[in-house]
């Protein structure tokens, strides 16, 4: 019985390792994560920053030798909040760690709807900008040449 992508996944990962953002789920109250302001917004509260803030203690007190970190966020979707505001706290938090991060777009759009690509578009654009700012290195992903952009 398979719901969700990750019910395909055989790897086991550590409880920590995963935070479910459980309003924007499939079956959720808020629908889809689809702007940038959302995912911004989601680790301005409190108590979800305060989460996020002990499982990174946790693993960044396991490392002997914590070099850096690797982001890998989507670009086109309300994700390119949450990873801003996730680079940003690594930032503020580990300044002296290099900060390599993902910018990940899809391959296929909707080309025939305008408003879900400006909004793409404008996700895209803030990631960018957003997340380039607090990396140390940011680099573009995408098995497409124009980012998933039109």
């Amino acid at each position: 019985n398979t719901r969700l992508w990750s019910d395909y996944l055989n790897v086991h990962l550590h409880p920590k390792s995963l935070y479910v953002i459980r309003q924007y789920m499939h079956d959720g109250d808020c629908g889809c994560l689809e702007a940038f302001g959302q995912g911004e917004s989601l680790l301005q509260d409190p108590g979800c920053l305060e989460e996020l803030e002990d499982r990174l203690h946790f693993y960044v007190e396991e490392c002997d030798d914590l070099q850096g970190f690797q982001v890998l966020c989507d670009l086109h979707n309300g994700f390119s909040g949450v990873g801003a505001k996730v680079t940003e706290l690594l930032y503020d938090e580990y300044s002296g760690k290099g900060i390599l991060t993902w910018g990940l777009t899809p391959v296929l759009s909707d080309t025939r709807n305008y408003q879900k690509n400006l909004c793409r578009l404008m996700n895209t654009a803030l990631g960018i900008v957003h997340l380039s700012s607090h990396s140390s290195l940011f680099c573009p992903l995408s098995l497409s040449g124009s980012l998933g952009i039109q």
